[in-house]
């Protein structure tokens, strides 16, 4: 394993502890039956307010009306960010021409991806992807409520790259975490998934 694929696992595998230690938390204090279907999904999530690529407000109010996708990465990003974005534009590529579906491509580099960075970069995924980013500020907000891991790393160079946790979110029409979304399997298998919350 390439240590670059062993720092995704490791951060999945920290995403996954975090959500587990969360609900122990809540069950130790109160109680087995007091844990409502909902406590898990409903700790993933909440207001932001950030920019698009054409230059629009986007908040968690734009997530409702439609199952939406959203994953957290950045434009210098090699290999996790482009192939996940291709995959999750394979997957609205099955769906057809159906606009009922939504997906957001969240920045974790604020300070390299503006929004025109970031339409120039989408140019080469499906035009259902929005791309967001913000303030340095907006962008550890959006991060905290969604519980997304990232860091910046100094290269060698004297330049900079990100570690960030590599999930990609689906939430429901009412804009509610539903699980992460699997893309390891067929974008058909993957598009008919999707329509199962239309």
């Amino acid at each position: 394993m390439s240590p670059r694929a062993a720092r995704v696992l490791l951060v999945f595998t920290a995403f996954l502890t975090g959500l587990l230690i969360f609900t122990g938390v809540v069950l130790f204090i109160a109680g087995p039956k007091a844990l409502p279907p909902a406590t898990l999904a409903s700790a993933i999530g909440g207001p932001f307010e950030l920019t698009d690529q054409d230059g629009k407000k986007v908040t968690e109010a734009n997530l409702k009306g439609q199952p939406t996708l959203i994953f957290f990465g950045f434009t210098h990003c090699p290999d996790v960010c482009p192939t996940t974005l291709f995959d999750v534009s394979e997957v609205f590529r099955a769906l057809g021409d159906d606009k009922k579906v939504a997906g957001y491509f969240v920045t974790v580099d604020p300070e390299r991806d503006t929004p025109a960075v970031m339409k120039d970069y989408l140019q080469s995924f499906d035009p259902r992807l929005r791309g967001l980013s913000g303030t340095p500020a907006q962008i550890e907000a959006v991060e905290k409520a969604y519980r997304v891991y990232a860091k910046k790393v100094p290269t060698s160079e004297g330049d900079y790259t990100m570690d960030h946790s590599a999930l990609v979110y689906l939430m429901d029409k009412d804009g509610r975490f539903v699980a992460p979304f699997n893309l390891k399997r067929k974008p058909e298998e993957s598009a008919a998934d999707l329509r199962r919350y239309l």
